[in-house]
């Protein structure tokens, strides 16, 4: 696949903060902030779990390292355990509204709040699907991303599959008639990647909370978009990166960058 040329769109996207937990590890957060400042990024997405329990102090601490991003164009989410204990209320407060669209530099970005009061499952919902596929067709973008919590395709490495989008088939038919070429979500602390005809779905692990499962570390991802072209890295605060995934926005071709398991692509006929 041929190098893009010109500037480098950048995209930051991070998940499963946990502040205020028992397993929340602050120095590894702070690190994470400052490698991602050091990258300038155009865009930086959080896809839910700022808080342990969904408390009002827990988000107070969430929005105090959020605000030590030095982005002006922020797209969160809320997770599960942020919709625990009526947390959903303080999410508006502190972050807006649960379900937001970002248009910057040929990106458009679609997110939506995927969960559901006090449970750990997650939903579109079929109501919103025409509203996803307004906003996607509301302009022109090279490179549409839907943003959630959830994911919409099992993790492997996660034990038994309990938590996938209830509504995950209708869903991803959806993304794909509004051309959705990327998901990024979080949930299960274990990366991942899929390729689903031409749809990549990235799920980032955990940044900040040592709650892992066998041998993940906790980690983001940036995305970098040049022209055509877009690279997918895994960051590990503190121990540097790996790239997962190469492709071009005009065309099927893409790279996968194989490893452990958890940074395998794999491909669905």
């Amino acid at each position: 696949m041929a190098d893009g040329a010109g500037p480098v769109f950048r995209i930051a996207h991070l998940s499963d903060l946990h502040c205020g937990g028992p397993y929340f590890e602050p120095t590894l957060l702070e690190r994470a902030i400052a490698e991602i400042n050091e990258l300038e990024p155009d865009i930086v997405i959080c896809s839910g779990d700022l808080t342990t329990l969904g408390f009002k102090h827990e988000y107070h601490l969430a929005r105090e390292y959020v605000n030590r991003i030095a982005c002006d164009a922020l797209v969160v989410v809320p997770g599960n355990h942020d919709s625990r204990n009526v947390g959903y209320v303080h999410f508006e407060e502190l972050f807006g509204e649960r379900n937001s669209v970002l248009r910057k530099g040929g990106v458009t970005v679609v997110a939506v709040d995927s969960t559901e009061p006090d449970l750990d499952h997650g939903q579109i919902g079929r109501g919103r699907y025409p509203w996803i596929e307004r906003e996607f067709a509301a302009g022109p973008a090279d490179l549409k991303i839907f943003v959630l919590h959830h994911h919409l395709l099992p993790v492997p490495g996660t034990g038994r599959e309990r938590n996938v989008v209830y509504d995950a088939g209708d869903a991803i038919e959806c993304l794909q008639r509004a051309g959705v070429r990327l998901v990024l979500s979080g949930h299960k602390h274990v990366p991942y990647a899929w390729r689903l005809e031409n749809l990549f779905v990235v799920n980032t692990g955990t940044v900040s909370s040592l709650r892992l499962r066998g041998n993940t570390r906790p980690c983001y991802n940036v995305v970098e978009v040049c022209g055509s072209h877009v690279d997918i890295w895994r960051r590990h605060p503190f121990h540097g990166q790996e790239r997962i995934i190469q492709f071009s926005t005009t065309t099927l071709e893409y790279e996968k960058y194989t490893g452990r398991i958890d940074a395998e692509v794999r491909s669905r006929p």
